[in-house]
């Protein structure tokens, strides 16, 4: 063993104390992760949370909802011309599936060294020029790296999908269930479709007119987990 370390060159030497460390973590977290062990403590070995760096890349498109109330009023000045005055109330509601993806996490770090330092060692003892086995380490850290992120992504989002999330609600359509006073004198209930879900839901309206059985309606806003409606 001695003999064989000894023939290493300087550079091997420096990966392999990257690689073995780095192997060792990774199959650590991933026993840790598997078994649940650490999550009730303080310290969590198998966290993927500890560095974010902040890439939050949402997983599916959003949607835009761009609601603009404009009241005008014509007036003139002393040449006669038109002089429009009033006010614009512009409300935009943006809402979506974001899922981000954080690459520099715990695990995603050590991955990288992992995979990074023994593709090197694998090309640089196959014959290329370290020059070239070096880029060809990091290239393969990298791509191990956003595989770990993508797999914590998707394991994340298969979480929040079981829990429903009524900010997902504004800019849908609903139907009246139960009628909705006026003015916002009390509740009544809505019946829409979220998250995949046929749902009953406590809603509200402030419009002047009360919102009866089978009138369709749009979510505008949330009050807590009730509905802020419209008639549509």
């Amino acid at each position: 063993m001695s003999e064989w370390w000894a023939s290493l060159s300087s550079l091997l030497k420096v990966l392999y104390c990257f690689a073995v460390p780095s192997t060792l973590i990774l199959l650590l977290q991933t026993i840790f992760s598997i078994s649940g062990f650490g999550h009730d403590g303080d310290i969590n070995i198998s966290d993927t949370s500890g560095l974010d760096g902040g890439f939050d890349v949402p997983d599916g498109g959003a949607d835009i909802d761009l609601d603009t109330d404009i009241g005008t009023d014509i007036d003139t000045d002393m040449n006669g011309d038109v002089c429009p005055q009033g006010d614009v109330d512009m409300n935009i509601h943006v809402h979506g599936d974001f899922t981000p993806l954080k690459l520099f996490t715990v695990q995603g770090i050590v991955a990288f060294f992992a995979v990074s330092g023994w593709v090197s060692i694998a090309a640089i003892s196959g014959g290329i020029p370290p020059f070239l086995g070096l880029p060809l380490g990091v290239i393969a850290g990298f791509f191990a790296m956003y595989g770990i992120a993508k797999l914590i992504q998707l394991s994340k989002k298969l979480v929040e999908n079981g829990t429903v999330d009524f900010r997902n609600a504004i800019g849908e359509n609903a139907t009246v269930y139960i009628p909705i006073p006026p003015n916002g004198e009390g509740e009544g209930k809505v019946t829409l479709t979220l998250q995949g879900r046929f749902m009953e839901c406590e809603a509200v309206s402030y419009s002047r007119e009360v919102l009866k059985t089978g009138t369709q309606v749009r979510v505008t806003d949330l009050n807590g987990e009730t509905l802020v409606v419209e008639r549509e």
